[in-house]
């Protein structure tokens, strides 16, 4: 048996049981492993997905481009499915995010337009203005906004939420992941709910982003939103994919023990994995230490790779700058 091309090996990651990081946890505490997809992230799953979608519908023709505001990892997801689909791809990024996002994706034959991150969204200097606009400025080209763009949690419905679902047998208890885009943890939430309504699911938040008080009160509050640092999960938007009914409560962590636990799941678990990886843990792990009982099952999603961070949390020096690392 072989793939035709690489993007038909996206799908079946493991869940890997965490040992050292939980120790005094009741329960069973799993990490969906989402590395092992072959852009090295859980966006492979919905960058697919939204093209054969649009190609579907008509809206991406042959020889087109696909343009993308990202931060990184549905680019790479989009640029594996340009590369097998005969696609140009364009991804627009703000210059928060690593430089080594930056460098894969043009490694991979995409082009990178990098854009101020203390800007407001609707601020033309935006990489999501600018994204839009470069999309409409080309012809024979194609936005997907994975923000907005449902084909992003159907993806996750579809395969993730199953997938977890056959691989605990059914007994998962619990299902946590940081929350960006929303497509991840609203669409595998669906698919876990209407086959268990009693399974708790916990967004992880980032300080600075605007979910957790929104989903506590109904309230878009201005004032939550500053800067963080923390890549890939928190908004100053609301996606039209989170799914807040899906959502049972959130949990907000903050850049350093997100950094911190990331690299702790690198040294004590093997996993080698993104930032964002840190904070799902970090919240997840305080939840259970309160909630979690014997015979519970917890997921926990880690969405990609430690190599998208070797400049910044992965490096010493950095962390030392940060006040993060003695």
């Amino acid at each position: 048996m072989y793939f035709n091309h690489v993007i038909e090996a996206v799908g079946h990651t493991p869940l890997v049981k965490l040992n050292k990081v939980t120790e005094g946890i009741k329960g069973t505490v799993l990490a969906k492993v989402e590395y092992f997809n072959p852009g090295n992230s859980v966006k492979d799953r919905m960058a697919i997905r939204m093209v054969e979608d649009a190609e579907k519908a008509g809206l991406l023709q042959p020889g087109g481009t696909i343009i993308e505001g990202t931060s990184g990892n549905t680019g790479m997801g989009l640029a594996l499915a340009a590369i097998a689909k005969g696609y140009k791809a364009v991804f627009v990024m703000s210059d928060k995010q690593s430089k080594e996002k930056q460098d894969i994706l043009r490694a991979v034959g995409a082009e990178v337009v990098v854009c101020p991150v203390d800007v407001a969204p609707e601020d033309p200097r935006s990489y999501y203005s600018v994204a839009r606009r470069l999309s409409q400025e080309t012809p024979n080209s194609y936005y997907p906004n994975q923000y907005d763009n449902l084909s992003n949690a159907a993806a996750h419905y579809d395969t993730t939420g199953p997938e977890i679902w056959e691989q605990t047998e059914g007994k998962i208890t619990h299902w946590a992941a940081g929350v960006g885009t929303g497509g991840t943890i609203s669409g595998v939430s669906k698919y876990l709910k209407e086959q268990n309504p009693a399974i708790v699911s916990i967004g992880l938040d980032t300080y600075g982003s605007v979910f957790k008080k929104y989903k506590e009160t109904g309230i878009f509050d201005e004032n939550e939103i500053y800067p963080y640092k923390t890549e890939g999960i928190g908004e100053d938007i609301l996606p039209k994919n989170v799914d807040f009914d899906q959502i049972d409560l959130f949990i907000k962590v903050t850049d350093e023990d997100a950094a911190v636990m990331t690299r702790r799941l690198a040294r004590e678990e093997g996993l080698f994995v993104g930032w964002s990886c840190g904070s799902a843990v970090f919240g997840a792990l305080e939840y259970a230490r309160e909630h979690l009982k014997e015979g519970d099952t917890m997921v926990i999603i880690l969405p990609d790779h430690g190599t998208r961070y070797l400049g910044k949390i992965y490096n010493d020096e950095w962390m030392r700058a940060q006040g993060w690392l003695a």
